[in-house]
Order: C-alpha cells, then structure tokens, then sequence
C-alpha cells in the first residue's frame, strides 16, 4: 500500500535523524564539557562536578593563559605550518592529479607512475629511516621538517584526479582548439571548476596539520620550536609543564587555578580555529564529499 510505504519511510527518516542527532550530541558533549571546565573555579573542577556548563564562573585560566608566551608562541608555528604545508600540498596535488587524470593515449606512462604514488601508500620505510632522511636532509628542528615529508598527500592525489576526470572532456577539447596548452587549461578551466574538490581537500590538509603533534616532538629539538598540538601534548601529559618556569608577576595566579582549568582553556583555544574555519567551507565540502562519484 502507498501509505504504509510512506509510513515506513517516515518511520526511516525518523529513526535516522535521531540517531544522527544522538551521534552529533556525543560528538560535542566533550567540547562542550571543556568549555565548561575551562570557565569553571578550581575547586568545582577538582571535585568534579563540571558538566555541560560553569562551575563559579572565572576567567582565571584563560588570564593566565594569554600572559604566558609558550602557547601563543606553539600557536602561531602551527599557523605558519598551516599557511605553507596547505599551499606546498594544494599545489603538488594539482600538479600531480592533473597529469594522472589523463588516459594512456595521451599520457603513455601514466598508469606506472600512478602506481609509483599507490605504492607509497601501501608501502612505508618505518619510522626510524623516515627520521634519518629528515635528519640527513638538514630539515631536522625547522618548520620545513613538518611540512616537506607530507607534501604529496597521495590520497588527495586520487580524490582530485577523479573529479577531474568527471569534468567534460568538451571543455579540454575546446581550449585546446582555441590554442590553450596544458597549462593554461589547467589553471584557467580545471582548477577554477574544481572549487568544490579542492575545498575539501584543503579543509582536509589543513585540519591534517593542525591537529598533527607527533612530528612536532620527533622532530623538533627544542621546545620553543613545537607546533601548537605538540605543546598541548607536553601539557596534558606532564600537568606541571602548565606552570613551569612562571614570571613573578604570573605567581598570584597560582592560588586562584589548577592544572584542569588551564589545561581545559588551551584544549579549547586551540579548538577554536577550527571550528570557526568550518562553517565558510561547509558549502564546499557538501558539495565536494561526492569526489570521484558516477555521474549521469
């Protein structure tokens, strides 16, 4: 019967939505509860009873966090990161997924070094000659040390080689006729078309880089040279790093927050760049999630 069909598929939706809805809510409790602990009195936070909102609301953690050099120091390093690794990346993935695209007649020796690019996927040298190539390479204690080793992210590679094999071939054809050479098609008709892939390739690259602290503490020999998440990880790992080497004129903070509260204000500060970069590449990325799919 239509109708149960209907009813069925209302029952669906339904059913979906609250499950995403329940999804999404476990997602953001954890930030919420961050927040929350971050704004919250030393003594709520010590005895636990922060949920999902202030506890004798203070900004305590947060002063002492913006007097203190450390973290915005490890901040703007992870911004000089994010601005180089995202063009080095977005460049060579063009670079590369164009040429990919192509087929054999047109680019003979496409398919080996197609599996050249797969083959590093599968394949990894291990974390110790990885460390040596850096090291031989002077790169070691720089920034250039967490931006060249990732600079060709090969699976960005094949999502943005797919969607550009998805684009008429009529247009290709087109420039060519008008005497456009590769070049200039690719930057003035595959690129300019390609917004919404490459949108979500750099939301991708970007939140990559961001969020990436390993590298940070292997391959930084100084402290002072530690992105923003490889900070963030000293701090939660070892609390009394929060309060190491504190100014005379920072001591009266010492009475007034703990180690929570300001680890909680530095989790969540750290956070906010993120979350306020989503929402204008939101429209991108919808689009831009269907990279590679049949089209009719």
């Amino acid at each position: 019967m239509p109708g149960d069909k209907s009813l069925g598929r209302y029952t669906f939706n339904a059913f979906n939505y609250a499950f995403l809805l329940g999804f999404a809510l476990l997602c953001i409790f954890p930030v919420i509860n961050t927040w929350a602990m971050s704004l919250s009195n030393k003594s709520a936070a010590a005895a636990g009873v922060v949920g999902f909102w202030p506890v004798d609301f203070t900004f305590d953690s947060y002063r002492f966090v913006f007097i203190r050099r450390q973290f915005f120091e490890a901040f703007f390093i992870s911004v000089e990161r994010v601005a180089l690794g995202a063009a080095v990346n977005l460049l060579l993935t063009v670079l590369i997924a164009y040429p990919l695209s192509k087929g054999t007649s047109e680019f003979k020796s496409r398919t080996l070094y197609a599996w050249i690019f797969v083959t590093t996927i599968l394949l990894n040298g291990g974390l110790i000659p990885w460390y040596m190539t850096i090291k031989e390479t002077g790169l070691l204690d720089s920034i250039w040390a967490l931006i060249l080793p990732g600079a060709v992210p090969v699976f960005n590679c094949i999502l943005l080689l797919n969607f550009f094999r998805g684009l008429p071939k009529a247009l290709e054809e087109a420039a060519f006729i008008d005497g456009a050479n590769h070049w200039t098609t690719m930057w003035r008709i595959f690129v300019p078309l390609s917004k919404p892939a490459l949108a979500t390739i750099a939301l991708f690259t970007i939140v990559g880089h961001w969020n990436s602290w390993f590298d940070g503490l292997i391959l930084m020999n100084s402290p002072n040279h530690y992105p923003l998440q490889s900070y963030l990880q000293t701090v939660v790992v070892n609390p009394t790093s929060a309060f190491s080497t504190i100014d005379p004129a920072q001591v009266k903070f010492l009475s007034e927050i703990s180690d929570r509260t300001v680890k909680a204000a530095q989790i969540f500060m750290a956070s906010v760049p993120m979350l306020l970069l989503y929402p204008f590449l939101q429209k991108y990325f919808m689009a831009g999630i269907v990279l590679g799919s049949v089209k009719e």
